[in-house]
């Protein structure tokens, strides 16, 4: 699929840990698009993953869908419909979960300057989001396929390393 077919407003969805917000920055950059990191949105910065106020998360996610361009990676899937609502196209990135293992241990470990990283914050390995990565994620995996299958936009699916590796050369971009 040619990376102009998904349009103005890009959801990227998928795991935690699947290389979303790398490929929200070289979408960006790619096609001027500006990013937004949901991430960034919910969690407050200068903390370890502090989860913002309901309100405040919402307040800023209904802001950044109205743009008229962006490039947004995150699930929080409770909003989700909303972004479809204004999305132009949808990429899914379902990576094996080991492959999400093991980027969120790389992050953790040597990843200083990340693309989605919370400002002012540090990685640091959490028992809780190895446990979301190894036991939920694989749960949710079938839901998530089936609800990707569901959606009427532009759309592409990339379920390996190798699958995203060959999207990236194809479309030019610069990850």
């Amino acid at each position: 699929m040619i990376l102009d077919e998904l349009g103005p407003r890009i959801c990227i969805i998928g795991p935690s840990n699947s290389g979303k917000s790398t490929l929200a920055v070289a979408i960006g950059r790619a096609r001027g698009l500006p990013p937004i990191h949901l991430d960034q949105l919910y969690h407050r910065p200068n903390t370890d993953w502090e989860p913002r106020p309901e309100e405040e998360f919402r307040a800023l996610h209904d802001a950044a869908i109205l743009e008229p361009r962006w490039v947004m990676d995150g699930n929080y899937t409770r909003y989700l419909p909303q972004r479809l609502e204004r999305a132009t196209g949808v990429i899914l990135l379902d990576v094996p979960t080991m492959t999400s293992l093991v980027r969120y241990l790389r992050r953790c470990w040597f990843e200083r300057d990340r693309p989605g990283a919370l400002e002012g914050g540090r990685d640091s390995v959490k028992w809780d989001m190895i446990r979301h990565i190894v036991v939920a994620t694989p749960a949710n995996r079938k839901l998530s396929a089936a609800q990707f299958d569901r959606i009427g936009l532009p759309k592409l699916r990339l379920d390996t390393p190798g699958a995203l590796t060959r999207f990236s050369l194809t479309a030019g971009l610069d990850r």
